[in-house]
């Protein structure tokens, strides 16, 4: 798949996660909440999913670094000056909440995880963002 296309559905996912979350947010205090947590946690597992293979995309065509792995293609992206120390971190941790999503579910994970989606859409905005602009 090209890159213009990795981007337009890293792009979709990602507003598709923010719609679950502005739907988990209003109804936060009602008995339908877990239900929209838990819908904006699959597709936070989706939307990570789309980002890392966009720019695995990326690095290869815009600047011929091959990488494998969701944390490979991030420490690669930080380290073509796509990303500072802090976003790379952050990324990076952000995988970490991705793989604990898909692989164990307990309620206190998925709210703690829960309640970084707002910081981790608005750090996927900015990846999203620079990818675009230089592609």
């Amino acid at each position: 798949m090209a890159l213009e296309e990795k981007l337009a559905s890293f792009e979709k996912a990602l507003n598709r996660l923010k719609e679950a979350y502005v739907e988990a947010q209003k109804n936060r205090k009602n008995y339908y909440f877990s239900f929209f947590r838990d819908s904006t946690l699959q597709r936070f597992e989706f939307t990570v999913e789309t980002l890392w293979k966009g720019v695995k995309v990326f690095l290869l065509e815009v600047e011929g670094i091959e990488c494998r792995s969701p944390k490979g293609c991030i420490r690669e992206l930080f380290s073509a000056g796509y990303l500072n120390e802090d976003e790379a971190v952050n990324l990076l941790e952000m995988i970490n909440d991705r793989n604990l999503t898909s692989h164990t579910y307990r309620e206190e994970i998925a709210d703690r995880i829960f309640s970084k989606i707002g910081s981790y859409i608005e750090l996927m905005e900015k990846v999203l963002n620079r990818l675009k602009g230089r592609a």
